[in-house]
């Protein structure tokens, strides 16, 4: 478990890990205040099977992970289901309905460029860790005390 939470990245990690996850923080939360704009309804516009399972699940992986990644604790682990995630909006989404399109050629939606540069910062956090400022150092630091 020591070695997941371990990092070799600076402090200055905290404002990537502040920004990606609040968006997804944001985006989780915005799933169940407006399901049909953002959730379920939007879900099944794009042809997302079981949408009104998927928009919901998906919405509580994004809050989950989102918070975790802010907080800078099991964020290796947390940026896993994002990517997921990601890759699934690029493929499933952009690859049926164009990559330089927003979703599903609706103005409402964001374009192919800000899952791409999603999953390259969460990448980044997989490989290098949630930097000095997160609770996976200070958790790593309070096991070796007590070894």
């Amino acid at each position: 478990m020591n070695k997941l939470l371990q990092t070799n990245a600076s402090g200055a990690v905290i404002l990537i890990r502040l920004v990606v996850g609040g968006v997804f923080l944001s985006e989780g939360i915005q799933k169940f205040l407006y399901p049909a704009e953002n959730g379920a309804g939007r879900f099944a516009r794009i042809g997302i099977p079981s949408p009104d399972v998927m928009g919901p699940f998906v919405g509580v992986v994004e809050i989950v992970c989102g918070t975790l990644i802010v907080l800078g604790l099991l964020t290796r682990l947390a940026a896993i289901p994002l990517i997921i995630n990601m890759l699934v909006a690029v493929f499933v989404v952009h690859g049926r309905f164009g990559f330089f399109m927003n979703w599903g050629g609706q103005q409402a939606g964001e374009g192919i460029e800000f899952h791409i540069v999603t999953i390259a910062l969460l990448l980044m956090i997989l490989v290098r860790g949630s930097g000095t400022a997160s609770l996976d150092l200070a958790a790593t630091r309070r096991n070796a005390l007590t070894l």
